[in-house]
């Protein structure tokens, strides 16, 4: 591939087949979400094998809008710093793709470095809420057909928002992510991801009903890591929720320096 030597090919090939089979239903592979260099070598430093970024977390450290409108170049050369920080495997959260073709994102996703991507199907340039499934599968299809072309097996996370976008009642939701789920695993996704997904239960169906391993979301005020993994999720990650939860004890400490305490005090 042009830009990418095969050192770099096997070297990517290996770190993503090594994410690939960290996929198991009941042990599943934790992902701490993370927003810049510094923060993934911490995650890097804790003993988690892999990184994977928040697209949420990313836009706001470079004052953009978490909606598929950045420019990929801005995006892709910010990942890219963060791969070539850390030496372990990195995944993206590359939002819709950014309007790119199948094959520009692999192979901007493999001159930055990295071995996996989220990728969405909210409609952000379209007056639906979601992105026709049939279409959003084509390409899912697309970008397996593209990577493969490079011999490196990129896992794709194939987000579903029917949850976050409350699309229906509760029981059509559950419904319709089932058939986008089963879909876009048909397609050539690795895992799906129905992102907003809380409910025990709805976790239970969706992980039952689907041939592919399931992300869902540790937050707070939610399932802890073990009981998400008790019922059968394959990948736990926190999306934005480390993000904010660092920006919060940011703002906080702040707040109280602008009224006289020392670091000592906050």
């Amino acid at each position: 591939m042009r830009g990418v030597g095969d050192t770099a090919l096997n070297a990517l090939s290996f770190g993503a087949d090594a994410l690939f089979a960290a996929h198991r239903p009941y042990e599943p592979v934790v992902l701490p979400n993370v927003w810049d260099v510094g923060s993934a070598r911490i995650v890097q430093e804790a003993g988690f094998p892999f990184v994977a970024t928040s697209s949420r977390a990313v836009a706001a450290v470079l004052g953009e809008s978490d909606n598929d409108a950045s420019d990929p170049d801005l995006i892709f050369d910010f990942v890219a710093r963060i791969a070539r920080g850390v030496s372990c495997p990195v995944t993206a959260d590359l939002e819709a793709g950014y309007g790119l073709t199948a094959a520009n994102l692999v192979g901007q996703m493999l001159a930055a470095g990295v071995v996996g991507c989220n990728l969405e199907d909210t409609d952000h340039h379209g007056q639906a809420a979601l992105v026709d499934a049939d279409r959003q599968a084509g390409f899912l299809a697309a970008v397996r057909a593209a990577a493969e072309a490079t011999g490196v097996h990129i896992v794709i996370n194939a987000r579903i928002d029917t949850f976050i976008r409350h699309v229906g009642g509760k029981d059509e939701q559950l419904k319709e992510a089932v058939r986008r789920g089963r879909l876009y695993l048909e397609a050539g996704a690795d895992c799906v991801y129905p992102i907003a997904l809380a409910d025990p239960d709805q976790i239970a169906t969706i992980v039952e009903a689907l041939p592919g391993p399931v992300n869902v979301i540790a937050r707070r005020g939610g399932l802890p890591i073990d009981e998400l993994s008790a019922l059968g999720v394959a990948r736990i990650s926190f999306a934005s929720g480390l993000y904010e939860h660092v920006a919060d004890r940011l703002r906080s400490t702040v707040a109280s320096l602008s009224k006289g305490a020392s670091l000592d005090e906050v």
